[in-house]
């Protein structure tokens, strides 16, 4: 009897141990699904930090390539530069580095479609308008929606081997670049404007001197 009933207390130690450490192992899983939720909170904002830094130097940089910038007096356009530079300045200050994990078959995928569009960057000078129309069946190849125009179907399937946060960032290189080019040709145009009315304007007054 005496033996029984010091089993059983034996027994219930083990039990109580066993249903603390459960309890505990409940808790510190609880606590991590927690704290990997503000870790993936974390990147997410860090992303967001990252991207309004793309942003802002791009706005910056297409106001000091502006058309409006070049109609005005030259220290007017000294004193905006100086405060644009200033701004970028401040900006490039910011740095956030969000490192994505990837194996080593996106890795590849990654650098594959890395050279495919500096490629293609590569020979804006030479063929804008055949580098844009490129352009455009790359980024066709990164949208969800269906697409409007041609989709570079080999462009597509390096994409789909690339990380999440990968296929993300090549999707706005595209569409940063096609601003670009977009920013390029307003201002070209708008150049070219400019100068027809200025021909214009000098034919005109040489006539009116003739008459």
């Amino acid at each position: 009897m005496a033996q029984a009933r010091i089993s059983a207390k034996a027994n219930e130690g083990r039990f109580c141990r066993s249903s603390s450490m459960a309890d505990r192992s409940s808790r510190l899983l609880e606590s991590l699904d927690q704290l990997e939720l503000r870790v993936e909170a974390l990147r997410e904002a860090a992303t967001a930090v990252e991207q309004e830094k793309e942003v802002l130097l791009e706005m910056i940089h297409s106001i000091q390539n502006s058309q409006d910038m070049r109609q005005i007096s030259d220290g007017e356009r000294e004193e905006l530069n100086l405060t644009a530079n200033r701004l970028m300045g401040r900006t490039l200050t910011v740095e956030v580095s969000v490192e994505t994990i990837r194996n080593p078959q996106q890795q590849e995928s990654l650098k594959q479609a890395t050279k495919v569009i500096d490629e293609v960057v590569s020979k804006f000078l030479d063929d804008l308008g055949n580098a844009k129309s490129h352009l455009m069946s790359l980024y066709s190849a990164c949208s969800s929606e269906v697409p409007a125009g041609p989709v570079d179907q080999k462009f597509q399937s390096i994409v789909i081997g690339c990380a999440l946060e990968d296929q993300k960032k090549i999707k706005r290189r595209l569409e940063t670049l096609l601003r670009n080019i977009e920013n390029s040709d307003r201002a070209i145009k708008l150049l070219e404007h400019s100068k027809g009315a200025a021909s214009k304007t000098l034919l005109q007054n040489t006539e009116s001197k003739f008459n």
